[in-house]
Formats: C-alpha cells, structure tokens, sequence
C-alpha cells in the first residue's frame, strides 16, 4: 500500500509543509526519503484519532410543553433541564415545542398540533423527549408506540391524575406530580394561628381545574374545623373586589388562574402580584413562581430542581439505563417564604421550618453588626478585669502610698470612660476606614476617617513597627485573630500607648481580603503600671532597709548585752562556786541558755542581713547560707556553681539571696525532703539559679490560701529586675524553683532605679 504526503494539519488547521528533501542520516539501511515518508504517515494517524476522539456523538432531547415559554414556569424548568445534563458525555440539540393549551384550548387546534408535531419529527427520531405538564404526557401516552416506538419519555409538571407505570409502558418515568396544598395549609395555619376561614382561589381552564380537584381531596382533612370558601369562578375584577374584604382571621390559598370566568387568560407573574395587593389578609401558594409579588409562601413546587431531576432521569437514559429501571420521583418541594410578606401580616418567624428558603430577608442589628458588638464586649469584659485586678491589689497591698490610690482611681476612671476606635481595611485597595473617639488616640478631629492605610503604617512608633506588622501577618497566615499592644504618634506628636483586636476574613481560596478591628486607649493604664512597679520596687527597697537596720540592732546591741550577760552569770557562778554548789550550778544553766539565745539571735541576725553576702559576693553568700542551712536543719544543701561573674550588682545578689532563703525555708516546712540540690550557672545571656528537692511536692495549679507571700515575693523580686521565675512541681515528684536574670542588668555595675526600670519595659 502506498501513500502520498503532501502536508501536515496543525491544531489551528494551518498547512504546514515538510519537504521530502530534508537531510536525514541513514541508519540501517533505512533511505532517508523512506523514514521521512514512515514518520509523516504515523503522524497522520495519531492526529486523526485524536480529531476524531473529540468529536462527542450527537443526540436529540424533545421537549413538548404545555404552555409557550411566556408562562414564567417554562423558562425556570427547561434551565433546570438543561443545567443537569450540561455534564452530558454528547453533543446535546435541544428541540422544544409547546401544545399552547391555554391559548388553544379548542381540541381541533390541539389535535392539529399534535399531527404537526409527529410529522416533523417522522424522519428525525429524539433520543429522549421530555414533557412538561399533563397534556403533552397524555399525547405521548396516545401516540408513542405509532409515532415515536421505543424512545424513552421522562414527564414533569404533570398537575392531575397521572397514569400508573402499568399504564404508561416500560419507557415511561419521571416526576410526579409535587402539588402539595395540605402541608402548604398546615405551615399557614401555624403560621397564622387562629385562623378561622380559608379563600380558595382558582380558575375555569382545564389546567386549573385539574389543581382544584387535585387540591380539594388533599386539603379535605385539614380544614374540617375551618370555613372554606372557593371563588373559582369568577371573573378576575370581581376576584379581586372580594379579597379586598375578607373576614378577621382569613388565610388566601392560591392556585392557578390561567383563565377567568370571562375567558381572559393570565400568567402567574400576572394573578400573582394582583391578588396578592388585593387582598387582605395572607396569601400562599403552591409553586414558587408564585412568591415574589407580596405572597407569603408555604410549601412550594420548587421548578427547578424537578427540571434538574428530570434532567438528570434524562441523563441517565443516554449513559444507557432503562426508563424501567429508574424510579419514579414523588414531587421536589421546598419551604420557601417571603420575609416581607411575613412581616406585613405580623406571622409567627418561629414557626417556620428549619432550612426553609427566606427570600428578601433583611438582617437583624446583632446579624450586621455582630463582629463588632462582640469585639466591644470583649474589650468591656477585659477592661473589667483590669479595674478587678487594679483593685484586687489595691486590697492586698493596704500601706500603698496615697499616690498609688489616685493613680488606680484615675486609670479606673479613665477605662470605664472607654475611649475607643474601630477600624474596617480593605486589604485588595489598600484602604483604611476608622471610626469612633479618633481625637484621643490619633488626633483626629473628626469621628470617621477614611484614606489609605498606609497613613495607619505612619502613626505606628517607629520602634513598635516591627512588632506589629509581624503581628498582622502571623495573624493573616494562621486565620487567627489579631492582638496587640503598641504605641502610636498622634498628629502633633504625642504618642498614646493602645490595646488593637482584629479579624482577617477570606475568600473561598482563602485569600484575605478584609480586616474588621477595634482599639482601646490604655495610655493610663500604661502609665498605671509603670508606677505600680515603682512602688513596688520601692517597698521592697523599704523592707530590705528595714531587715538591715533590725540585723544590725541584733547584732551590734542585743547580742553585745547577751554575752556580757553570759561572762557575767559565770563569773557569779566561779565566785560563788564554793558557798553554794546548787546555787553556783543553776547559775551556769542560765548561762547557757543565754548563750544559745545569743546565737539564735546571730542566726536571725544573718537570715534578715548576710554580711557575707556583701563583704565576700553572691557564690560565697550562698555557699555560706547553704552550709549554715545545712548544720542547723540536718537537711543536706548542695550547692554548684558554675562560670559565675565576680561583679554583680547588689541589688541581683540580694534577691537571689532571697529567692535562695525562702527556697529553703519552702523546702523545711512543706516538702518533708532530707536533700536539696542547688546551682548557680550563666547560661547564655542569663543568670540561673535552681533549687530543687524530691519532697510531696505539691499541684501548682491548686495553691493553698495558706501558702503566704512567699512565691509572690520571689516573682515580684525578679521581676522587677526584668528576669522570670518558673515553678514546677507534681505531687509526690518535688518541687523545682528556676530563677533567670538577664546578663545585661547583672553586669552593670549600677542597677536602675525601680521607676526607671519599669518604664523602660514599654520604652524597649
């Protein structure tokens, strides 16, 4: 077999031509010309059957409808159609017909039509023909094994009697009918409890009667206990004279007017709004065509989903089912209800029915604005804390300066003043609206502000910068919420101190494109703090001074007086030794008593003031105290140190002196322990002192009332000099207590002043 080439198609159908003469290197044996020839004939057919793997075989859907798509429920059940079978593995061709019985209702005209329609598509046989509504179901009943044998008919819409499946044939299925006026007067009924009279209202086509007498067996048992009145026949100005003066305590139930007693047919975008604006009292429907126009709902014919369903029945014929096998469709209904009508008629909201579909619904103030109201209460909630724990420690510490007192009262004062800004950032245009008590924090005159956000980026401090912009991306990357604490120059310079919360909100692809946030003042507050932990530095200062002084007093005064007393009582005791033997021996007893009351006053003396601490450094103080711990409790203390730095400052020797001291007594009194291990060392930056014991132990998040101060005043004490202190124990495991100082305050020679040091917290 030969073949000629004289040029390949491209995927655009462009010619390309590849001459034959082309140097190719013989291998094989195998002519150039040949190969050239062999690969441009491979190549032909790969691209023809990959052509012709894209061309999807053809196949026809009929649609015979029995109204002409100026009737709104044609359109909305043909997109349902179509969108399920817009998945389809064919090229769809969609051909749609209407039998028009509402315009043509004469039997000739529709027999004419019918004979139309069988000879149009003699020689053009559907694949699948779907009707919609009852009439086009019964012509395809009469006709389908003379004009269209075996091809599968899906229904839809069919309001009345519908065949049995015995009576349709195998290649019948599809969607019942889904009129559903009972459960539309129930849902009415406890929507509009008290209801004494219903209003039926219908038309005079065959349509309509069909939805009468279907409507009438349903409701039979529901309105037993009601007036029920139908105006079905009537003429549409008459109709509506009526409904204008209904009784007290009616509900309208409304069906299809396709045409009045007078024979002027209508549509339901057409009765719908007018019987609606006429009545009053409450109209419901039964398809959700009928909503929209004032009517109020109830349990609708959702069109739609039964076009899709039919679709989908559609579908499933052309992938190769049998209609026999796929099982008919009871109805496709949905609770849907229009808010405004609810609301006009004064209806019961709670009575409707999880998961119905609310059309028009306006929001409440707690559904708009709800992220704020939250975010306010959150920050009243945090400021009460603040005032809580403000006044908590105003009651545990009475000996508070009277400049303290006035500081809590003002910063009360000014929290629950509640000075505060919300902000709303458009991320995508980088805009930034802020609204509230703008003078105070941002020196703004005006209460709303809108610009780019970029002026927010220039009124942060510029020290605080990295913080925060590092806070607002953790923020966004995490899906968390946004909180921090800075600093921000107002617009003449001063700089406020705020507490911001935020929330970043995204797209589907989760994608931030929103940040909605509020921001408290806390300037007071900051400046609160700071003097708190002055004061607090300063009592501690007091009662060091103080523990000196008493020390002092012992050890140069009542000591002093104690062993003159003790050289005295045995110096009376050696005179008198020989006169009175008993006499001289009581004497020596109080001789030592008094001696050992002298070294208890020494002990006590050093537990309140170690001049070993201060004449030989920290190691050697703790080293000193560990060993005279050791000796007088029968607790052995063993004490490690490691590349500890000569020059430490006073103030951190003492208060690891003191963290040591009441480690200890901690370790005597409560942990039943017969060891301890203690160590000093440098590690990185930090000085670090442990003590740890293998006692009872105790559950840290359980403290008891009882325990004192002592915890307190060691964490008070590191923090002032800006070090942690962390306390781990379990019960029956030991307790271990760890102390860090940073390197920087234990190098300096001298140590800040407490206040200096407090404000320096917010200054770095």
């Amino acid at each position: 077999m030969s073949f000629a080439f004289r040029g390949l198609r491209d995927r655009n159908c462009r010619v390309i031509q590849r001459p034959f003469g082309e140097s190719i290197q013989e291998q094989g044996g195998v002519q150039p010309c040949d190969f050239a020839v062999f690969v441009l004939f491979l190549s032909c057919l790969l691209i023809q059957g990959v052509a012709s793997a894209q061309i999807k075989p053809i196949r026809r859907i009929l649609i015979l409808n029995e109204v002409n798509p100026s009737y709104p429920a044609i359109p909305i059940i043909s997109q349902g159609i179509q969108a399920a079978l817009s998945n389809s593995p064919y090229h769809l061709e969609f051909y749609s017909e209407y039998f028009d019985t509402g315009l043509f209702p004469d039997p000739a005209a529709q027999q004419e039509f019918r004979n139309f329609y069988i000879r149009k598509y003699q020689n053009r046989q559907p694949d699948v023909i779907i009707t919609v509504g009852l009439s086009p179901l019964r012509f395809m009943q009469e006709v389908h094994q003379s004009a269209f044998p075996g091809v599968p008919i899906v229904f839809c819409l069919p309001v009345g009697k519908v065949p049995s499946a015995r009576e349709l044939g195998p290649d019948f299925t599809g969607v019942e009918s889904d009129m559903a006026p009972a459960k539309t007067l129930e849902i009415a009924l406890r929507l509009q409890p008290g209801t004494e009279h219903v209003v039926v209202v219908a038309g005079v086509s065959d349509f309509d009667k069909q939805q009468l007498a279907l409507a009438r067996r349903q409701i039979k048992g529901v309105t037993d206990h009601l007036e029920i009145t139908y105006m079905t026949d009537m003429a549409v100005p008459d109709l509506l004279e009526h409904l204008k003066h209904l009784p007290r305590h009616t509900l309208v139930l409304l069906l299809s007017v396709a045409r009045d007693a007078q024979g002027v047919p209508f549509k339901s975008n057409e009765i719908g709004p007018l019987v609606a604006a006429a009545a009053n009292a409450p109209v419901f429907s039964l398809y959700d065509v009928y909503v929209g126009h004032g009517e109020v709902g109830g349990y609708l014919s959702n069109l739609n989903e039964q076009g899709k369903v039919a679709g989908g029945m559609a579908l499933r014929i052309l992938r190769g089912e049998k209609p026999q096998d796929i099982n008919r469709v009871k109805g496709v209904n949905t609770f849907m209800f229009d808010w405004r009508a609810v609301n006009r008629w004064g209806l019961e909201k709670t009575e409707i029915p999880p998961g119905s579909i609310v059309l028009n619904w306006q929001p409440t103030v707690w559904e708009s604005y709800k992220n704020y109201l939250i975010g306010a209460v959150s920050l009243i909630l945090l400021e009460a804390l603040l005032i809580g724990g403000l006044l908590w420690q105003r009651a545990r510490r009475r000996k508070v300066e009277s400049e303290l007192a006035i500081s809590n009262d003002r910063l009360r004062l000014t929290v629950e003043a509640g000075g505060s800004v919300g902000w709303d950032w458009d991320l995508k245009r980088g805009r930034d609206r802020r609204f509230g008590d703008l003078q105070t924090i941002f020196g703004i005159t005006s209460d709303t502000y809108s610009g780019d956000f970029e002026d927010f980026r220039r009124q942060v401090h510029p020290a605080d910068q990295g913080m925060v912009w590092s806070a607002f991306a953790d923020a966004k990357q995490s899906q968390r919420p946004f909180t921090a604490e800075f600093r921000v120059v107002r617009t003449d310079g001063t700089v406020r101190w705020i507490v911001a919360r935020g929330k970043f909100y995204y797209t589907d692809h989760s994608d931030a494109v929103r940040m909605l946030g509020m921001a408290v003042d806390i300037t007071e507050r900051k400046q609160a703090e700071e003097a708190l932990t002055s004061l607090s530095g300063r009592l501690i200062e007091a009662q060091e001074e103080e523990r000196r002084r008493i020390a002092r007093e012992i050890h140069d005064d009542y000591s002093q007086r104690l062993a003159v007393l003790v050289i005295d009582l045995e110096t009376l005791a050696n005179r008198i030794g020989h006169l009175d033997t008993e006499t001289s021996q009581h004497l020596r007893e109080f001789g030592e008593i008094a001696a050992e009351l002298a070294a208890d006053l020494r002990i006590l003396s050093h537990r309140l003031h170690s001049s070993t601490l201060e004449s030989l450094g920290l190691v050697a103080g703790l080293r000193a105290f560990c060993e005279e711990f050791t000796d007088q409790q029968e607790i052995r203390v063993n004490f490690t140190h490691n590349d500890v730095p000569s020059d430490i400052s006073k103030d951190v020797s003492l208060c690891l002196f003191r963290i040591l001291q009441e480690g200890l007594r901690n370790v005597k009194k409560h942990s039943g322990a017969d060891r301890a291990e203690i160590r000093l060392e440098v590690v990185g930056e930090n000085l670090h002192l442990s003590i740890a014991d293998w006692g009872r132990g105790f559950d840290t998040k359980v403290r008891s009332r009882e325990a004192g101060i002592g915890i307190r005043s060691m964490e008070e004490r590191v923090r002032l000099l800006g070090g942690s202190l962390q306390i781990q124990a379990r019960p029956m495991e030991g307790t271990r207590i760890d102390a860090w100082l940073p390197f920087t305050v234990i190098n300096s020679k001298q140590v800040e002043p407490q206040e200096h040091r407090a404000s320096a917290k917010y200054r770095h």
